[in-house]
C-alpha cells in the first residue's frame, strides 16, 4: 500500500494551477533555474519559492545548487504514487460497472420474459 500522506501531498502540490504550470514547464524544458522558472507568473520570487517548496515536498521536483543558483528539474517518478492510487480505484470502478452492467442485463432478461408471458396470456 502506497504512504496516504504521500499521495494527499501529490494531490495538494497539483491542486494548484501555478504549480501545475510549472510541472509542464518543467517537464518540457528540462532543468532550470528558479528565477527562469518565475520569469512567466507575474509573482513573487518567494511566492514561488514557496511553490516550489510544496512540489519538492511532495517529491515531484528536485532541487540542486551550483553555487547561488538553484537548479530545478522534475523529478521522473514524482507521480507514480499517485497514478498507483488511481490505477487501484479505476479497477475496483471497472469491477462496480461491470457488476452493474451484470445486473441491468439481468433485470432486462427478466422483463422480457415477464413481456412474453404476458402476450402469451392474452
Amino acid at each position: 500500500m502506497v504512504n496516504n500522506q504521500r499521495i494527499s501531498a501529490i494531490f495538494a502540490a497539483l491542486a494548484d494551477p501555478t504549480r501545475r504550470r510549472i510541472l509542464v514547464r518543467l517537464s518540457h524544458g528540462g532543468e532550470g533555474r528558479v528565477t527562469a522558472l518565475a520569469k512567466p507568473f507575474r509573482i513573487s520570487l518567494p511566492a514561488i519559492s514557496r511553490h516550489l517548496r510544496v512540489l519538492e515536498r511532495a517529491r515531484l521536483i528536485d532541487r540542486r545548487r551550483e553555487g547561488r543558483v538553484h537548479m530545478i528539474r522534475v523529478r521522473a517518478a514524482g507521480l507514480k504514487p499517485a497514478q498507483d492510487w488511481m490505477v487501484q480505484c479505476a479497477a475496483g470502478w471497472d469491477f462496480s460497472f461491470d457488476a452493474l452492467d451484470a445486473l441491468m442485463r439481468n433485470e432486462q432478461r427478466k422483463e422480457t420474459k415477464d413481456e412474453v408471458r404476458a402476450e402469451n396470456q392474452r
